[in-house]
């Protein structure tokens, strides 16, 4: 198994940053900070007669953050999906039983996808008729038992 070559030192630095920037803008500080930067540029509109620029400081100061926001999030959302994913595969990996059809599942096609959806809902409404929803791990499993149970009842 190979292993990518660790990142340089401005990617850790970059990923501890949007790490520590992405949990303290989801706090009640950043929440409150921000608030409180809008009453301050509230407050100043008097001063500054509502004028265009004064309502341009706010216009563009959330139009940069919100730009940047939108980068830092989806980032630190890549990095949690990924990480369940991997936690998703171990578990599904290391069950007797289980069906590896599903470890990176997520890189399938949406038709892909789709297929797969008809498939465990297949499994599902095959398991509602059994008397336990443990006694089958698939599909074909499932319709065998059913068939043997239907053929001798």
């Amino acid at each position: 198994m190979s292993y990518k070559k660790s990142k340089s030192f401005i990617g850790r630095w970059l990923e501890r940053m949007s790490r520590k920037v992405t949990v303290w803008t989801g706090s009640s500080w950043a929440f409150g900070a921000a608030a409180g930067l809008v009453m301050m540029w509230g407050a100043t509109g008097p001063a500054f007669h509502y004028s265009e620029t004064w309502q341009l400081v706010i216009n563009t100061s959330t139009t940069i953050v919100t730009f940047l926001m939108v980068f830092l999030i989806q980032r630190s959302q890549n990095k949690d999906s990924r990480a369940v994913h991997l936690k998703l595969n171990e578990i599904v990996s290391a069950m007797q039983g289980a069906s590896n059809r599903l470890i990176d599942v997520e890189d399938l096609t949406e038709d892909e996808l789709e297929i797969l959806h008809e498939y465990y809902t297949k499994l599902s409404e095959l398991a509602k008729r059994d008397s336990s929803v443990t006694e089958s791990h698939s599909v074909e499993e499932a319709v065998a038992g059913h068939e043997e149970k239907l053929g001798s009842g």
